[in-house]
This record gives structure tokens, sequence and C-alpha cells, in this order.
């Protein structure tokens, strides 16, 4: 268990620039013809079969699009190369998340049972994985979700994954990351401001920032709360009461074309001079959704994970050719989401060609878990590497504020702004909480930085 640290040692150890990261073999990306491995073995060269579920349609469709481009990006590319193994081609079936959740689990089951689908991906609602996770899990499909990010999964819903694999952030690292972003840049404010979607995200992002805010800021307090509905389109109600309750800051886990309109609708409230404002997901969608009259110096989260300008050109040229070559397939710019697909696909690759190089052939569904368990790649968002207890991706979070750049028709990070946190530093370590303590309804990181974190 890692030593906890003091909340003075910790804030003076976050600071702008590029966390160092650990070198690996596999790289989430093409590779020149001439370092492709040998491959032991017969493959067979019938086609791989994906099930792919996301928005594909509404306001989320700002986050859904941007992972169904990544993953159609890596899939090209990896079938570009002859396939997985060099024989197995990706094909993909699409299903739209904006149906529901019951919906999604029916259409799970059609893709494995009618499709025969060999790997199942994507899903951007916390609302959704908990109850995906159990029936991959039962109907045996390897999974990896892009998102849905919420602790519950493996806290819960699927405590002992066998198939299921997540290769985003934990949800928890979203609040903590915007709580350690929001007290370095403004530690005096101590009135604190809600606004989430009604549903698990939102609930988990007011508890996770809070907990964090109020250890990093000691007296901060909750002043007020505001609780639109997912799909809203009408925030005024919101805004008067977040602004008559005069708070010093507001932390905001709205997302996708909510928060488009949301902010939209508090520039003509003068909200943004109000208070100060915290996000975990404004830049989390496509960056050309936000325009520039966006406000600057709002601290824009982008899930704790990735936006394409960092780190800064040059400093990672993974990123660097990665952005290239989506811009030039999309014309626009990746998101997080976007590298999250693109990384799902590269890291089944590294796993499947790690598994053939042991056991020779296609290999087993169990090989390549057991290769993906305590695997690393290194891709456009830095290193990532997935937890062997509980299936979990890992990453530095990062955050910054925003800034208009005439290079860009839309606001970007301020370099000067953009901190990274090590991951280590804002999750609970694994087998938390130890035997005899419980969460209870809250979740395993909430319980920990309760009792734990910076004690």
């Amino acid at each position: 268990m890692q030593r906890p640290m003091d909340r003075r040692a910790f804030l003076n150890s976050v600071a702008a620039g590029v966390a160092a990261t650990a070198s690996t073999t596999y790289v989430a990306g093409p590779r020149p013809a001439n370092a492709s491995p040998k491959v032991k073995g017969n493959v067979p060269e019938t086609p791989f079969k994906t099930g792919h579920i996301t928005f594909l349609t509404g306001p989320a469709n700002l986050l859904g699009e941007p992972g169904r481009k990544g993953h159609l990006l890596a899939a090209e590319e990896i079938n570009a190369e002859g396939g997985f193994l060099g024989k197995r081609k990706i094909e993909t079936v699409f299903a739209d998340e904006a149906a529901g959740t019951d919906a999604n689990v029916k259409e799970l089951r059609r893709m494995k049972l009618s499709e025969k689908i060999d790997l199942f991906t994507g899903v951007i609602s916390s609302g959704n994985t908990p109850a995906l996770g159990p029936v991959a899990e039962e109907l045996g499909v390897l999974t990896m979700f892009n998102d849905g990010c919420t602790d519950f999964l493996f806290d819960k819903a699927v405590p002992k994954p066998k198939y299921v694999f997540r290769v985003t952030n934990i949800q928890s690292a979203d609040g903590v990351t915007s709580a350690v972003g929001a007290a370095k840049a403004w530690p005096e404010a101590k009135r604190v401001a809600s606004i989430q979607p009604d549903y698990s995200y939102g609930r988990n992002v007011h508890e996770h920032f809070m907990l964090a805010y109020q250890k990093l800021v000691p007296g901060a307090t909750a002043v007020s709360e505001a609780w639109p509905k997912l799909g809203t389109t009408d925030f005024t109600a919101h805004i008067t009461k977040l602004i008559s309750d005069k708070p010093d800051i507001l932390i905001c886990g709205v997302w996708g074309g909510d928060y488009v309109a949301f902010y939209k609708q508090a520039l003509r409230y003068g909200l943004f001079e109000k208070m100060k404002v915290a996000t975990t997901l404004a830049f989390g969608g496509q960056p050309h959704a936000i325009g520039k009259d966006h406000p600057e110096g709002v601290l824009a989260g982008c899930h704790a994970n990735y936006f394409f300008t960092f780190p800064t050109k040059g400093r990672w040229p993974i990123n660097d050719s990665f952005v290239e070559r989506y811009f030039k397939r999309w014309n626009e710019y990746p998101s997080f989401e976007a590298d999250g697909a693109y990384t799902s696909l590269y890291l089944l690759k590294a796993a499947i060609e790690k598994a053939n190089l042991l056991a020779g052939g296609w290999p087993e569904d169990d090989a390549i878990i057991a290769m993906l368990e305590g695997m690393g790649i290194d891709a456009p968002s830095g290193y990532t590497y997935i937890r062997p207890d509980n299936h979990q991706g890992y990453k530095d979070t990062v955050i910054g504020m925003t800034k208009n750049d005439p290079k860009y028709e839309f606001p970007i990070w301020d370099p000067k702004s953009i901190i990274t946190i090590p991951i280590r530093d804002i999750t609970a370590p694994p087998h938390w909480p130890k035997p005899g303590t419980s969460h209870n309804d809250s979740t395993a990181a909430a319980n920990w930085l309760k009792t734990t974190w910076l004690a």
C-alpha cells in the first residue's frame, strides 16, 4: 500500500509538464512492415467480429462519434497489416447506445448469439456498464469498455471479472482530478456549488469532488446543488438558482451536448463572471463542439484522460502521429473517447501477438486474457496500464484551463496551466476496502478518500 502524502507535499508534487512514462515494447499505432512479428502456427483467415455500442444519435453523440471514429481508424490500420496476426481482419457491428440500457443488454446478447462476435467494445454511459458487464461475463464474450467509467462496474457489478476489461480511467479520478486542479488554482474558494447530470456519473462526481476538495481546502462547504436530467436542453432554472446561492466555485459534471447547451445559456446570465468554474468533461466531446465564445480560465476536464494538444508537439511522437492520422482520416481532432477506442484495439492486438508467441496458432480467450492482465501500452494519451486484479485501465490524469488560440477555431488548454497527476496518488490501492470495512452504497474510492487519502 502506498504511504499517504500530507496535503502540502501532495500539492507541491503537482506540476505542469509531461509525466514520465514507463517504456513498453507495445505501441498503439501502425508499425513498419519490417517490424511485424513472426507468427507461430496456423491462424485462420476468418474475420474477427467486433460489436460496438455507443451513442450514434442525440447530445451524447459528441462523445460517441469520436469513439466510433477512433475504433474505425485502429481497425483500418490493423486490417492494412492483414488483420490480427496478419490473417484475421476486423469487422465491426455498430448499435446505438441511445436506445437505452434494456435495449443495449438485448443487443449485446444478439451480437454474441446471432452475430457471433469475438469482442465487445464501446459504451459511454456509466449507467450502462454495470448492466452490460455481468451479461458479458455470463455470455463469455471478451469485452473492452472504452468508457462507461463508473467505479460501480468493478466495485459491485463485476467484482471478479474474467472477460470484462475497461481502458478509460476510473470515474472517481474525474472528481479528484478536478478537485486538485481547483484547489491549486483557487485555494481561497470555499463556497462550492455543484451542477451534475442526475444519474450515477453526476452523483459520483459530486461526492468524489467534495471529499477531495474539502481535504485540500479546509473549510470548504457545499452551498448549492443542481441535478438536471441527462438530455436537458433548458438550464435556466438551474443557472439562476446557482447564481442566487453566491458560490465561490462551481463544479460541473454536465457533458456532451448538454454541456454545450449549459455554457451557452450560462453566458447570458453572466455565470462565469460571478464564480470560478471547474469541470470534469468540458473538453470531453469533439474539440470543435466548443465555440470560441466559451470563457477562458475555466478548468476544463477531459475525463482525466486526454486532450489532443497535450503533450505539446514534439514531446510525445506517438500522440503527434495519432493526431495527424486521425485528422487526415476524419478532418477533425480526436477526443479522449477517440484515444480510448483506438487504444483498446491495439491493446488487444498486443495481447493476441504475445499469446501467439507463447502458445502458437490463434490463442484461446483465456490466453488473451492472461496477456491483457497487467499489460501496458504506450498510447496517444501516454502509458496505459491494465491492473490484473480488477481489469481496470489506469493512466496519469491531466487537466488545464481554457484559452483561445489563433491556430484553432475552438478553445484549447493554456499550456502554462496544465497539471498532470500520478494516478496512484488519487485512486484507491488494490483490494480496497480492507477486510472488515464496508463502503455501503458509495464507492470504494469514496471510502478511501474519507479514511486514508492525505491522512
